[in-house]
């Protein structure tokens, strides 16, 4: 099993910065890609970026530019920085791991347990 705790989430102001990090811990020997989706309510869970082991990013095209995705891989440990929040999203953002061959995802995908990350004034 693979476990993944996530920290960083909260209530940041419209414009404000968060950096959202998960560490994943356990079986983790198959896992080459991490990333993060984003829930927000009433709406369907999307991928808001994600990381593999080599380094090739992705990332959703409304936040490009203000988000980045970074990891180390001795620490298992990957990182959002949210830069520029905008009140849209305000989501439930998720942890994700698994195994990426291209942009199919094999086997067991693990999650976190998610965090709220709220944009308000």
């Amino acid at each position: 099993q693979v476990q993944l705790v996530e920290s960083g989430g909260g209530l940041v102001q419209p414009g404000g910065s968060l950096r959202l990090s998960c560490a994943a811990s356990g079986s983790i020997s198959g896992i080459n890609a991490m990333g993060w989706y984003r829930q927000p309510p009433g709406k369907q869970r999307n991928l808001v970026a994600r990381i593999t082991s080599a380094g090739d990013t992705y990332y959703a095209d409304s936040v490009k530019g203000r988000f980045t995705i970074s990891r180390d891989n001795a620490k298992n440990t990957v990182f959002l920085q949210m830069n520029s929040l905008k009140p849209a999203n305000t989501a439930v953002y998720y942890c994700n791991a698994g195994h990426l061959a291209g942009t199919l995802y094999i086997g067991m995908r693990y999650w976190g347990e998610g965090t709220l990350v709220t944009v308000s004034s």
